[in-house]
């Protein structure tokens, strides 16, 4: 059951990280690069968007 319970918190992660990739105001190649990254190695993508992936907005001070 344990292992069921992580993928579904996997399967949530990567649908959360794809909505903010396609939603994000990257260029279509970038979108379309991270979406195949967290597709393929979902856990690994995951973690690499969070990290490296592109931002929504800028922060200004």
């Amino acid at each position: 059951m344990e292992y069921g319970l992580l993928g579904l918190v996997v399967l949530i992660a990567n649908v959360y990280a794809i909505i903010q990739i396609i939603s994000s105001g990257a260029s279509t190649g970038t979108k379309v690069l991270w979406t195949l990254l967290v597709l393929v190695l979902p856990v690994v993508g995951v973690i690499a968007w969070l990290i490296a992936g592109p931002r929504g907005g800028t922060a200004s001070v």
